[in-house]
Order: C-alpha cells, then structure tokens, then sequence
C-alpha cells in the first residue's frame, strides 16, 4: 500500500518535521510512505522515503494516482490566521484525492481559527468526507462538533515520538534553560526588549546557563541571535534538523520559556518545568489542559494578561524555577499512552483498507 502524507514537511520547521517523524515512527511496515515536501530531496535523505515538491501540480497528482490513501498529516494546517491560501491549499489536496478515489485521513490536526466563510466551507466539506479524522485538541474538537463530522480527539502526536541525546550537551554548564520564540506581531519590539531584560535578569538570579532553540531558523534565529548578546552568563544558541534531537535536547533542561507549541510538548513529555507563551489558541489549549502558567501575549486577552515590566516577568518565571513541578512520570505516562491513539487510528484504517 502507498500512502501520500501531506502536511508542512520540508519547510524547516522543528514541530512539523516532528510531526512527521512521528507519523512515519507511527504508520504499519506494510505501507510505503510518499512525502509531499518543500525540500523533496532533504526530506527523502533525512527519513529514507520518496519525496515530491508539495506545489508542483503534476509530480503531486502522479503521487495521488499512484497511491491508495492520503494521510493529512499533524498540526494547524487547516487554518486562515496565516493564510486563507492554507485551507485552500489543504482542503483542495483532500478534495483531489477523495475525487480521485482515495481514501482520506486527517490524522492529529489542529482546526483554526477559521475567520473567513470559504475557509469554514472547504474544512466542513473536506473533513466531512474523510474515512477517519483525528484532532489533537478541544478547539479542534469543537469544530468538528460544530460540523457534526465523527472524529477522535488525542494528544498531539509528538508526546510519543522517540527522542535521541544532543551531543555535547552535558558539557554545558548546569542548570540548564530553554528558549524558543518566533516571530509574531504581538512579540513586537517592545515587548521582546522587555523579554530580554527580564531572561537577562533570571539567568543572574538563577545561574543557569540559557539553550536558545529556533525551531525554524530562518524565522526564529534573528531573536535568538538579538537576545544572545545580551545575556551575561552562559548561552548556546542550538540549531538541530532532527526532530528527534530536539526533543532529546529537552532530557537535559530544567525548565523551557516557550512560544513554539511543539517546544511546550517536547519539554512536558521530557519532564521540564514548562512556561508557555500563547500567540494562537492551540498553545492556550495547550497550557490549559496541562495545567501549567502562561501568560498570552494577545493585546485583548481576558486573561493571563502579559506582564506590565520586566521585572514583573522575571518574579513570574523564578516563582516557576523555584516551585514550579514538572508533570510527573504517570502524567507522561497517560499522555504519551493517548498520543498513541493516534497510531491506532492509522492501523485501523490502514489494515482494513490493505485487507
């Protein structure tokens, strides 16, 4: 059986390259994997699978003739707060291969926000006419109540992805913190010197040597690379295209300060005190469901409201460091167990489609 997986592959991005990581970690032996890809040959290096270009119409159609099955893959592709072109782009690719004669899974996705009616529109139709849908949180799940389209909610399928140790880490003095921001609006400049000046002040009351994490370089490197200069003590700015090593990077940190969603998963599931900072629903749902401090950076949130100065930030975060607890190996446990959820959907699916 050959299945085309489709989602933000091949992009740099650190939380879809893990998705996909785990998609394949996740999919039966006796299916041959075909990545639509923005980077087809770094793909088909990287994870030992064909690979085509994700937006060259006639390689892409030949992969969909050529396959039984198309699997949506992980995170928040159906939604229009980026681009009203990705659920037109995502939508379309489930409606050609369901037109075709595939079958169509939506495997862990993250719905919305969906602001504009073609967008509703195609996610209602698109989804409804899939053989099994899965999301990965209540949002996403009330969204498909809204549509009434059956579908199962689980943890984000990451929770379950095998980590690898990062080289060298060890030897970076301890105590050891993450950090991992993206660019945003709400981040403006402002508030990112006021970041800045209150991690500057954390890391001269805690002592901790600073891990500075882009999960997409070509976007998140520029803050890292403004915020590193200045810091006073130890730092490390660490770059890794394996999504696997960068959740292992996460064994050896005591507490991550994060943006990026899959940064916030990858530290839970490895037992890191965690602060999260929400630009986007699926990060509030996130720190909600796990119970853990945020603040959201949205101007008109109702609540979590940032921080009026540095100082104030820097009070928050030691409070963390110094009572904050991790969630604990039963918490994991559970999550990573329900992750896999996600993987019997894919053999259930799969098995009966190759029977």
């Amino acid at each position: 059986m050959r299945a085309v997986l489709c989602g933000y592959y091949g992009l740099g991005n650190g939380g879809d390259e893990a998705l996909l990581a785990t998609l394949l970690q996740m999919l039966p032996p006796s299916v041959t994997p075909v990545v639509l890809s923005g980077n087809p040959a770094a793909t088909a290096q990287r994870y030992g699978v064909e690979a085509v270009p994700r937006k060259a119409l006639g390689p892409v159609i030949k992969a969909l003739r050529g396959a039984d099955v198309l699997i949506l893959g992980g995170g928040s592709l159906l939604q229009d707060a980026t681009s009203l072109q990705n659920p037109v782009y995502y939508g379309g690719l489930l409606m050609l291969a369901q037109w075709l004669g595939l079958k169509t899974i939506a495997w862990a996705q993250g719905i919305g926000p969906l602001d504009h009616p073609l967008s509703r529109g195609i996610g209602r139709y698109a989804l409804g006419h899939c053989d099994s849908v899965s999301v990965r949180d209540s949002g996403s799940a009330a969204w498909l109540a809204r549509w009434q389209v059956p579908g199962m909610q689980a943890p984000d399928p990451v929770w379950a992805l095998d980590s690898t140790p990062v080289e060298g880490l060890w030897e970076l003095p301890a105590p050891r913190v993450a950090v991992a921001l993206r660019p945003h609006p709400w981040l403006n400049e402002a508030r990112l010197d006021q970041f800045t000046q209150a991690l500057a002040s954390f890391q001269t009351a805690t002592q901790t040597c600073l891990l500075l994490v882009p999960f997409q370089p070509v976007k998140d490197l520029a803050i890292a690379e403004y915020i590193q200069p200045r810091l006073s003590g130890p730092s490390q700015i660490y770059t890794l295209s394996d999504p696997r090593q960068l959740k292992g990077l996460f064994r050896g940190v005591d507490m991550a300060i994060a943006m990026r969603l899959h940064a916030l998963v990858m530290a839970a599931a490895e037992g890191c005190r965690c602060f999260g900072l929400s630009y986007d629903p699926k990060v509030s749902y996130l720190m909600a469901d796990l119970d853990l401090p945020w603040v959201d950076l949205n101007p008109q949130g109702a609540s979590h409201r940032w921080p009026t100065t540095p100082e104030l930030l820097t009070r928050v975060w030691l409070e963390v460091y110094a009572n904050g607890d991790p969630l604990s190996p039963d918490q994991i446990e559970s999550r990573v167990d329900r992750a896999r959820m996600h993987q019997d959907l894919l053999q259930q699916v799969l098995v009966r489609l190759s029977s």
